[in-house]
């Protein structure tokens, strides 16, 4: 959980993804397209990886652990909360007030 914490918190925007998923790549995406710079880890290249999605996995309180996104770090969420986010018009405030975006 520490080390988590620790790189959600490391810059504006992070995003912890799987390699092989594609829900990932849309949220890490939709970051690229609005210009924000997110810091994407992915949990299967990092040794400690499978610690890590357990730890998601508590702190989203439900399946699936990834994408998991932090703002500001704070976690926000993942896919359906970032794209409801982004539907609803809050997305690039929340981005704006963590840093992410300067416009």
């Amino acid at each position: 959980m520490d080390r988590v914490m620790k790189l959600a918190s490391e810059r504006a925007v992070v995003v912890f993804t799987l390699s092989s998923c594609c829900m990932c790549h849309t949220v890490s995406r939709l970051f690229c397209d609005l210009g924000v710079n997110a810091l994407v880890h992915e949990l299967d290249q990092d040794p400690k990886g499978k610690e890590m999605e357990k730890a998601l996995l508590k702190l989203l309180g439900r399946g699936p652990s990834v994408p998991a996104v932090f703002i500001g770090g704070k976690l926000v969420g993942g896919t359906n909360k970032v794209m409801s986010l982004h539907l609803g018009g809050e997305l690039v405030p929340m981005l704006r007030n963590a840093g992410a975006l300067w416009l």
